[in-house]
C-alpha cells in the first residue's frame, strides 16, 4: 500500500464474489479517514483503492452526504448549526402539539388551509421528530458530551472489549464503546512497531469463530503494540443486530475478553438500535423509506411554517401597535410560574448548551426590539 502506512483493520469478504477490504491509516488523511484496498480473496488482485470514512467504511459519495448531514460541510460551525436544529426540534414539536390541542376545535372548521395541513402533518410526524431529535443529540458536540456523562454515571454506556494484555492474572479494564464510531473512527495512525504476519489474521479470525463471532460481516483490528490484544468485531448492524466482539492475544490465541450484545443493558441496546435506525441501517430499505417520508414531511412543514409567517408578517401599521413579545408574556405570568420557568430553562440550558445560549440570545434580541419600539412610541408621543 505504501511506506509508512499501518494496517488499521481488515474486513474479510462476507460472501462469495465479495472483496476483502484492507484499511490503512494514512497520516495525510483527515480524522476518521482511511485508505482502503479492495482485494479479491481468491486471486489476490486489487479491485479498488480509495478513501473510506468511519467504522462503516463508507465510500467518498456517502462520506460527502454524511458530512453534509452532520455539519453542512462547514466544519465546527456546521456542527453547531446542526446541534442547534436538533436542540430545538423537540421544543418545536411539543410546542406545536400544545398549540394543536388548544386550537383543534377551531381548526376542525378550517378545512384546506395551510395551518390545518401544517398541524395535521406535525401530529402524524410527532414521534419521529422526537426520535430524530433525541438520537441526533447523542452525537452532537456539546449536548452529546453531557449525554455521555449521564449514561456513564448510570452505567448505561456500551461496553467494549478490554485489549490490555498486562500482567498474567490481571483483570482487564473495560472502557465504554462509542456507538457513533460510524461517524468518527479513531485508529492508530502510526505504523505498527512490528511486522504483521498475514496468516495471523486467519488464525485470529478462526479463534474468534470458535467464540461464536458468527456474523458474515466482521472486522479484524490488529494491535499497534505487542502488549495489546487484537479485536474481532461483528459489524452487521441490521436487524437482528450482530455487534459482538472478542479480543484475542495474538501470541497465544487466548481470549482476553468477550462482549456480547445479548448482555448489553437495556439502555445500551436502545441506544444502539436508535442510532442504527437514525442512520437507516437497522431495517434496511424499509428503514430508509421511512426516513425519506419523515424528512420530506419535516421539509414540507418548514415551508408551510414560512408561508403562515409571511401571511401574518408584521406590516408597517401593525408594527406601530403593541405586539406580544417574550417579555410581555413574561410579565403576565404569576411569580410561581416564573420561577418554575427559570429553573426549567436553566436545567435544560445546562444539559443542552447550544439551546441554552440560543434561548438567551432570543431573550436579549426580544428585549432590544421591545426597547426600540418603546423608544419609537415615546418619540412619536412628543412629536
Amino acid at each position: 500500500a505504501g511506506p509508512g502506512l499501518s494496517i488499521a483493520a481488515v474486513r474479510p469478504a462476507p460472501g462469495q464474489g465479495d472483496t476483502t477490504r484492507v484499511m490503512f491509516s494514512d497520516p495525510g488523511f483527515g480524522p476518521s479517514e482511511h485508505r482502503a484496498l479492495f482485494v479479491d480473496p481468491v486471486s489476490g488482485e486489487i479491485r479498488g483503492d480509495m478513501k473510506v470514512y468511519g467504522t462503516s467504511g463508507v465510500l467518498p459519495l456517502r462520506t460527502w452526504i454524511d458530512q453534509l448531514h452532520r455539519g453542512l460541510l462547514l466544519g465546527d460551525i456546521g456542527r453547531i448549526y446542526s446541534e442547534l436544529a436538533a436542540s430545538w426540534l423537540w421544543v418545536a414539536a411539543l410546542g406545536g402539539l400544545t398549540l394543536w390541542a388548544v386550537r383543534r376545535r377551531r381548526q376542525s372548521r378550517e378545512r384546506g388551509n395551510v395551518r390545518r395541513w401544517h398541524s395535521t402533518t406535525g401530529v402524524w410526524l410527532l414521534l419521529g421528530l422526537l426520535f430524530f431529535s433525541a438520537t441526533g443529540l447523542t452525537w452532537s458536540q456539546y449536548a452529546g458530551d453531557n449525554i455521555g456523562v449521564l449514561r456513564a454515571y448510570y452505567g448505561w454506556s456500551t461496553p467494549s472489549v478490554a485489549t490490555s494484555l498486562g500482567k498474567s492474572g490481571a483483570t482487564p479494564m473495560q472502557m465504554p464503546m462509542d456507538e457513533h464510531a460510524e461517524h468518527h473512527m479513531h485508529m492508530a495512525a502510526s505504523a505498527q512497531a512490528f511486522v504483521l504476519d498475514p496468516a495471523l489474521f486467519d488464525r485470529v479470525l478462526a479463534r474468534a469463530r470458535v467464540e461464536h463471532i458468527d456474523a458474515a460481516k466482521v472486522e479484524i483490528r490488529p494491535s499497534a503494540s505487542n502488549d495489546k490484544a487484537w479485536v474481532v468485531s461483528e459489524i452487521d448492524r441490521s436487524w437482528p443486530t450482530h455487534v459482538d466482539a472478542v479480543s484475542i492475544n495474538p501470541h497465544t490465541l487466548d481470549v482476553v475478553d468477550h462482549v456480547r450484545f445479548s448482555e448489553y443493558s437495556l439502555p445500551a441496546k436502545l441506544t444502539r438500535w436508535g442510532i442504527d435506525a437514525h442512520m437507516g441501517v437497522l431495517l434496511g430499505l424499509v428503514n430508509q423509506w421511512v426516513l425519506v417520508v419523515f424528512a420530506s414531511g419535516l421539509a414540507a412543514m418548514v415551508v408551510m411554517g414560512y408561508v403562515m409567517w409571511w401571511r401574518r408578517r408584521p406590516t408597517l401599521s401593525l408594527a406601530r401597535k403593541q405586539q406580544a413579545t417574550l417579555l410581555n408574556l413574561w410579565r403576565s405570568l404569576s411569580p410561581g410560574v416564573r420561577w418554575t420557568t427559570i429553573l426549567t430553562a436553566l436545567l435544560i440550558g445546562f444539559a443542552l448548551p447550544v439551546l441554552g445560549v440560543s434561548l438567551l440570545g432570543f431573550i436579549v434580541l426580544d428585549a432590544l426590539l421591545g426597547y426600540r419600539r418603546a423608544a419609537r412610541r415615546f418619540v412619536e408621543s412628543k412629536a
